[in-house]
């Protein structure tokens, strides 16, 4: 294990926002990849919780480990951050590959009409007729909006259907609820 990393446990409400790309500079600065276009979750936690890729032959480390966060930032078109832990170069490198994790609670506030996408799986998709059309599976940028991906049985079988996540097709997005209220047809 890389010295000054500690073990942790992974706080129950842990969400997965990116990846330890590659080592940047000398002094121990590494490239983030976001899972993001908006990685303000990086930004408002100072602490990181770290395990090894999957694909790791040779993981630095085993199992969950906290990283104290120096500093996060947006740096050309990527993010690079510094860690306590982190002092050089070798050690950045050696963090290549690891998935970052974050306390759910340590999200900024959405705004408005605005929501995480992670608190959006899960929840029961309804249209206005009360119909049940299937629950968040999963969600899709597109480009121009975002598409929801809705789960639900078809003659026994696993179905999706895809909704755009747009104020023209959602009425109501009730997250204590766990209900979306839609303007959309099972037919659709």
């Amino acid at each position: 294990m890389l010295p000054g990393l500690e073990p942790a446990d992974l706080p129950a409400d842990a969400v997965e926002v990116g990846r330890i790309h590659d080592a940047w500079g000398i002094k121990g600065w590494f490239k983030v990849l976001p899972h993001s276009a908006s990685p303000e979750a990086l930004f408002s936690s100072r602490r990181w919780y770290l395990q090894p890729s999957e694909r790791a032959a040779k993981p630095a480390f085993a199992g969950t480990v906290l990283l104290r966060i120096r500093e996060a930032k947006e740096h050309s078109d990527s993010i690079v951050a510094s860690a306590h832990e982190v002092d050089d170069r070798a050690a950045a490198e050696a963090l290549k590959g690891s998935r970052i994790f974050v306390p759910r609670s340590s999200f900024p506030t959405a705004g408005d009409d605005e929501y995480y996408w992670v608190d959006l799986i899960g929840l029961q998709v309804v249209n206005r007729e009360g119909v049940v059309l299937g629950e968040v599976r999963d969600l899709m940028a597109t480009g121009p909006q975002t598409v929801l991906v809705v789960g639900y049985a078809e003659d026994g079988k696993p179905a999706e259907r895809m909704i755009p996540f747009v104020a023209a097709y959602v009425d109501a997005v009730d997250i204590a609820g766990k209900r979306i209220t839609v303007d959309w047809q099972p037919d659709y």
